[in-house]
């Protein structure tokens, strides 16, 4: 993943650590003072918020241990797509240019321009070079691009 989604990462996990796992905890203390717990909706909906955020915290921190964080500013500048750079395409068929950023699975926003490594578009453009066309099978059929620029930002 990118250093920008490891620290997105970690700043969820700081959260769920320090905002929302001690108030579950509440949450729970205050149901059980109602009294009988078999048939206390509130503690049942509590317990069951605290079984995800401890999910939550443990796939967080698996993902952040077994991670391995690239900077793309640090990348030696190649003429080749690798994972983090940021790639401008033009439509061939249609015309347009749009500009897309190569990240992990996490991290993948495509309104904010940063598509998955395992997308169709990214799959097909890795290790391409400028000027290269690509062929990309999306669900709409097949699409041909240009590799306009690449970049590590």
């Amino acid at each position: 993943m990118t250093l920008r989604g490891a620290e997105a990462l970690r700043a969820e996990l700081k959260r769920l650590k320090s905002e929302a796992r001690p108030n579950v905890i509440k949450a729970i203390a205050e149901a059980r003072a109602h009294g009988d717990l078999s048939e206390n909706a509130e503690y049942h909906a509590a317990r069951e918020q605290q079984g995800f955020i401890e999910g939550r915290i443990a796939e967080l921190e698996s993902k952040l241990s077994n991670a391995e964080v690239i900077d793309p500013s640090q990348l030696a500048a190649t003429d080749r797509v690798v994972f983090g750079a940021t790639v401008q395409l033009e439509d061939q068929d249609a015309g347009g240019s749009m500009t897309y950023q190569i990240v992990g699975e996490d991290e993948a926003d495509i309104r904010s321009g940063r598509i998955s490594v395992t997308s169709p578009i990214a799959r097909a453009v890795i290790g391409k070079t400028e000027g290269d066309l690509v062929d990309v099978d999306a669900p709409a059929g097949t699409r041909c691009y240009e590799i306009v620029t690449i970049r590590y930002e």
